[in-house]
């Protein structure tokens, strides 16, 4: 089984011709609300990709349509609890070129300590694999009571900051990671090469699979001496929020079903591609059978 401790937030998307700049007032070609959060973003796609997944989070009672709709996508969400205090929420924009930035309100994402994790865990088995991003409280503990419980880690430090050189990051077991999060972890410029990239990584994290994404750059895949690519697949951006959430949660249902690094790769990478052909973040992850369809055309719209 798999577990996932991810963010659960509420998206409010605004179209915006560029992003707004210090100073700046700019009006918004349009504005959708809908279900956001990498951790549900990844949830919700590794449920669409065939997965099975548990997620933990918190959320507004009166957000209930956002468990709901993870429910009927195929998510265990027994341990998703409504509370009284705010949910998580993101501003985000994106900008005629399919670029975003996104304001993140942790909310009921950072209300969870050491004991409740503990709880949490404690109903796991030895072996079963735990999931996290950088959007909810307590991942130091979290990290330490999976590794203590003998669970496999899989760890996306996303959004990026300092206080994840700060975790107990040995103890992951699987890591994805874009460029600018790679260059950050492996204390280099954002500008050197993949291949610079992965071998500064795997002296930091020795023994730890690195799954480094690269947009329209393509894929690697590192570990134990072995490099896999998969090359970026030829489409148009229309948004790119949450083609990473879509590419992690198909590379674990892909693991989940004992494909190799290859197939993982292959499958990930026609989910993104097919996600950033559309707008919002939940509304763009695809559902299995398109991707597989994408995936034996081997066809994409450029």
């Amino acid at each position: 089984m798999l577990y996932n401790y991810g963010s659960i937030n509420i998206d409010h998307v605004y179209r915006v011709p560029h992003l707004v700049r210090p100073g700046e007032t700019l009006a918004s070609h349009a504005h959708s609300v809908g279900l956001g959060g990498k951790g549900a973003n990844q949830s919700l796609a590794l449920a669409r990709a065939g997965g099975q997944v548990t997620h933990w989070g918190n959320l507004n009672v009166r957000d209930r349509w956002a468990r709901d709709l993870l429910a009927d996508a195929g998510v265990k969400v027994g341990h998703v609890n409504e509370i009284d205090g705010p949910s998580g929420h993101a501003i985000i924009q994106v900008d005629d070129q399919a670029e975003n930035s996104i304001l993140l309100f942790p909310g009921a994402n950072h209300i969870y300590g050491r004991n409740d994790l503990n709880k949490l865990i404690a109903d796991t088995a030895s072996g079963d694999w735990l999931l996290l991003q950088n959007e909810c409280s307590g991942l130091a503990d979290a990290i330490e009571l999976a590794h203590e419980a003998g669970l496999k880690i899989a760890f996306n430090p996303a959004p990026m900051s300092d206080a994840v050189r700060e975790l107990p990051l040995q103890y992951c077991d699987l890591l994805f990671v874009n460029k600018g999060e790679a260059a950050w972890l492996a204390g280099v410029a954002e500008d050197v090469s993949a291949q610079q990239l992965l071998d500064a990584l795997d002296v930091q994290l020795p023994g730890c699979q690195l799954v480094l994404t690269l947009g329209g750059e393509g894929a690697w895949y590192q570990h134990d001496g072995q490099r896999h690519f998969q090359p970026a697949l030829p489409v148009k951006a229309v948004d790119t929020t949450a083609a990473g959430d879509t590419f992690i949660g198909y590379y674990l249902a892909a693991m989940q079903e004992e494909a190799d690094i290859p197939a993982c790769l292959a499958l990930a990478a026609t989910a993104a591609a097919l996600g950033v052909q559309r707008s919002g973040a939940a509304d763009s992850i695809p559902f299995r059978a398109e991707v597989d369809d994408a995936l034996n055309a081997d066809r994409f719209d450029a």
